[in-house]
């Protein structure tokens, strides 16, 4: 699997137009490469049932052992994206647990406490809106991304959007930072780090004028970009190495 790669890194970019994207905020020193991660295994539907997790402690970032393991397991088995199952409470394992949290409408704290554990009991997943195709649909309520395929949801990603604050564009004039819902083709891509009028998004697949979905280092559990929808650099490789948001692939945001 391809590793997130430094912002000065000679990458062939897979396109020539030229269009300012514009969600991102200055990364500064922030711009470090990420370990090679793994791809998550296919999921089925039965694997939202119910289940004992096993899970007894409240588990945080920074954490490690083997109830850790078990919750990586049972988070990549209900369908939330994460890096693999190595123990380690890191950042995408927090990363999973928003995404779950979000789903069911729980504190977004990404610790892992009885709320947390009953909705990996209950195999809490989010629903699809469409019900046929390959469809990318990011959900603005709840700050989640889903993978869709004829109406089941394949993997659930962890994702900020439009903040709907104000901010000074590139043009001087104020502008609100939103992510406007409708549904898009992705029509320009790019395989490196893209500059533009507020930082570098990487791997951005644009959907909508300058608004990408696009890997960042800082993915908040709250909006926080200027419209654009930001995924971790992990799992912005793993959008690109399935295919998902290939050009011409729909994003449906609502």
């Amino acid at each position: 699997m391809v590793s997130p790669r430094s912002l000065f890194a000679r990458n062939p970019v897979r396109t020539t137009l030229l269009l300012g994207p514009a969600c991102a905020l200055a990364l500064g020193a922030s711009l470090i490469a990420s370990p090679a991660h793994a791809v998550p295994a296919p999921i089925s539907a039965s694997t939202a049932a119910p289940s004992a997790t096993a899970i007894t402690a409240e588990l945080r970032p920074g954490d490690s052992g083997a109830q850790v393991r078990t919750l990586q397991e049972r988070l990549n088995e209900l369908g939330y994206w994460i890096d693999g199952a190595d123990g380690e409470f890191g950042m995408h394992t927090e990363h999973a647990v928003l995404a779950l949290q979000k789903a069911a409408g729980i504190d977004r704290d990404g610790i892992v406490g009885p709320a947390t554990r009953s909705a990996l009991d209950e195999g809490t997943v989010p629903s699809a809106t469409t019900d046929s195709g390959s469809v990318v649909e990011i959900d603005l309520e709840r700050q989640l991304l889903l993978v869709v395929t004829d109406g089941e949801v394949q993997r659930v990603i962890h994702t900020s959007t439009g903040s709907g604050q104000p901010y000074e564009g590139s043009d001087g004039d104020e502008h609100i930072a939103l992510t406007p819902e409708g549904s898009y083709p992705v029509f320009r891509e790019v395989d490196s780090w893209d500059p533009g009028p507020y930082g570098a998004l990487y791997r951005p697949k644009y959907f909508n004028g300058g608004i990408a979905v696009h890997g960042y280092p800082s993915v908040p559990a709250q909006p926080a970009s200027r419209g654009c929808a930001r995924v971790s650099l992990a799992a912005m490789d793993w959008l690109w190495e399935q295919g998902h948001l290939d050009i011409h692939a729909t994003v449906l945001v609502r």
